[in-house]
């Protein structure tokens, strides 16, 4: 089996050949999809697996990601590509000012679409924001701290099975184990 991992973010693409490396073809496309709204990522990564795979035809993956922080209010949730892109770490940071609670998670949901339907497999990570630190990961990574490292400071093997990518895909590995890769 290949696994068409649809995503515009060529990191992602990478996380998931390394996850999947010597099991699976990992093939990636990058379609663009529609910005698609809502709290909930699963419901943005179905929405994205299913235009992906109505443009497509293809068995595919579609993922989605929120990174919320507790002293924020869950703030920026599943805006988390665009507030990233508009305030960037520094803004984090300077909302952070002043906080106590630095207490923030991520979760990725991720969609498998074929000819059945889809079928959404969450992952999650609690951690903590810290001052940046580590030259690895991209996004978040060098702020967002887990077990006394930042993600950016763990090696991408590493990164890629405790993450919340890796937890949501080791979901659908479970789920495709009866599958032949």
């Amino acid at each position: 089996m290949k696994i068409v991992v649809v995503t515009s973010n060529p990191n992602k693409a990478r996380e998931v050949a390394a996850f999947f490396k010597g099991v699976c073809e990992v093939e990636h496309v990058p379609l663009e999809c529609p910005e698609f709204r809502h709290d909930d990522v699963g419901e943005i990564a179905r929405e994205k697996a299913r235009f992906a795979f109505e443009h497509l035809r293809v068995p595919l993956i579609a993922d989605d990601t929120g990174f919320s922080i507790a002293a924020l209010g869950g703030f920026p949730g599943p805006y988390a590509a665009y507030v990233l892109d508009t305030i960037g770490i520094d803004g984090i940071l300077r909302l952070m000012e002043g906080k106590e609670d630095r207490n923030a998670y991520f979760e990725t949901a991720i969609a498998l679409a074929d000819e059945e339907g889809i079928r959404v497999f969450r992952g999650r990570i609690d951690g903590r924001i810290v001052d940046p630190r580590g030259v690895g990961g991209f996004g978040y990574d060098p702020i967002f701290e887990v077990e006394g490292r930042t993600l950016a400071e763990l090696p991408l093997e590493e990164k890629a099975r405790i993450s919340h990518r890796g937890r949501a895909l080791a979901a659908l590995k479970a789920w495709l184990s009866g599958e032949q890769c």
